[in-house]
């Protein structure tokens, strides 16, 4: 859930400076991807060391928890975010009640 608020909302002031979805997401996830990636990693370390404890429970969460992780942080924010932000473009930026601003060339 971080992960995606801290990408959106990078990707979000992008796209308030611009109006560019295609430069938005690029940008945003330029900025964002080394945090995201290292945060994972971490995470990734610190549930991968309850593999070693001695109880089963233990090692099975800490395994779940790791490739859970892994998975979001990896396929998820890097690949299909950004992937689907592109390809909706100016759809992303729809709220009710408000107009869509002027389409621009991407």
């Amino acid at each position: 859930m971080d992960y995606e608020v801290f990408l959106l909302s990078r990707i979000q002031e992008e796209w308030l400076l611009t109006h560019n979805n295609r430069w938005a997401v690029a940008r945003g996830l330029e900025k964002t991807g080394g945090v995201i990636t290292n945060a994972a990693l971490l995470f990734v370390i610190v549930s991968g060391a309850f593999i070693f404890t001695s109880l089963i429970v233990t090692k099975e969460m800490g395994l779940g928890m790791a490739v859970a992780v892994l998975v979001d942080a990896t396929i998820i924010r890097t690949l299909l975010v950004p992937a689907t932000m592109r390809l909706l473009g100016r759809w992303n930026w729809w709220l009710p009640g408000r107009p869509l601003p002027p389409k621009q060339e991407e």
